[in-house]
């Protein structure tokens, strides 16, 4: 199973975390599959691949609580239901 998860990068006291698709077996600084964005706590920056995102979304992947956060922040999930609706539809 997938999973889109929060990977730490940066410097000890100065967090900025990378948005990946990832194994649910892997540990949080595994290798991961894919880099789909990142997230900046501390200047509040958000850069997310909505395309890649919603395509490993469409594919089951799961996002973590956090990752979920912040994608609905952004709004990716509006972009995710009129997808679906269309196909259910067809």
């Amino acid at each position: 199973m997938v999973k889109l998860r929060l990977k730490r990068c940066g410097r000890k006291q100065r967090a900025v975390y990378r948005i990946v698709a990832i194994d649910v077996r892997s540990r949080r600084e595994g290798r991961d599959l894919r880099k789909l964005g990142f997230y900046d706590p501390i200047n509040n920056q958000t850069y997310l691949n909505v395309p890649l995102i919603l395509s490993f979304l469409e594919k089951g992947a799961q996002p973590t609580g956090t990752v979920h956060d912040i994608s609905k922040r952004a709004e990716v999930f509006t972009e995710l239901r009129p997808n679906q609706n269309e196909t259910k539809f067809n």
